[in-house]
């Protein structure tokens, strides 16, 4: 308990407000029984969760969640876990699984910090993506950042070996920390050499990315492999 009260001391979202559309809320009333994952409920069965083997990639941050179900279209042999505080976007993913059919993808809303300690085994993910997380651009706010070593330390231990880190941020300052963090731990390498940004990247144009190259800002994804 002591653990889990110093965990959420440290959040590293803010729950904004938003109205949820009349969709929203019927996905959300309709989808979430079979689509949603509790962490209260304990650590999760993937394979009776997805009824398969498949690879499992984790993304923390899924905004209005329209890139996630496109990969997940695109990558049937692979099973998703979303995790997202916001109700409308976690109301928009659903009512997206629904209309594309998709079965790969379970939703999680709640802190994922909590989630990858009591819900996710070591050893059980292939792939964990974190794309445009909140930059926190003023410098006395830096601290709230999500990619920080200790929580890239308590992260490691989920992924396989062989197993990928996948960050993106539009905010050149939080690439170059990303780098600095993500370059110090001695269990992951990067796949495109040492402090090099990727140079390619298969996954989807997201909402943030278009917004920021529209306000003129670079894009930087770092991709690491455990080792």
């Amino acid at each position: 308990m002591e653990n889990e009260n110093h965990m959420r001391t440290i959040k590293s979202y803010v729950v904004r407000g938003g109205r949820l559309t009349h969709s929203q809320q019927k996905a959300l009333d309709n989808l979430w029984p079979r689509f949603g994952l509790n962490r209260q409920l304990g650590l999760f069965k993937l394979q009776e969760i997805f009824a398969n083997k498949h690879p499992v990639v984790f993304e923390i941050g899924f905004g209005m969640g329209d890139s996630l179900a496109q990969m997940a279209k695109e990558n049937p042999n692979l099973n998703f876990i979303g995790v997202d505080v916001h109700p409308p976007g976690i109301g928009t993913l659903l009512r997206l699984i629904d209309e594309e059919d998709l079965t790969n993808i379970r939703v999680v809303q709640d802190d994922a910090k909590l989630v990858l300690q009591e819900s996710i085994a070591d050893n059980s993910l292939e792939r964990v993506q974190i794309f445009f997380p909140d930059p926190w651009h003023k410098k006395r706010h830096h601290k709230r950042r999500l990619i920080q070593a200790e929580f890239i330390q308590s992260l490691l231990p989920k992924v396989k070996t062989g197993g990928e880190i996948h960050l993106a941020t539009d905010w050149e300052n939080y690439a170059e920390q990303m780098m600095e963090v993500l370059s110090a731990e001695k269990k992951i390498e990067n796949i495109f050499g040492l402090e090099k940004f990727a140079t390619k990247s298969d996954r989807p144009v997201t909402k943030f990315q278009r917004r920021g190259v529209r306000l003129g800002h670079g894009v930087w994804d770092l991709v690491f492999k455990k080792l």
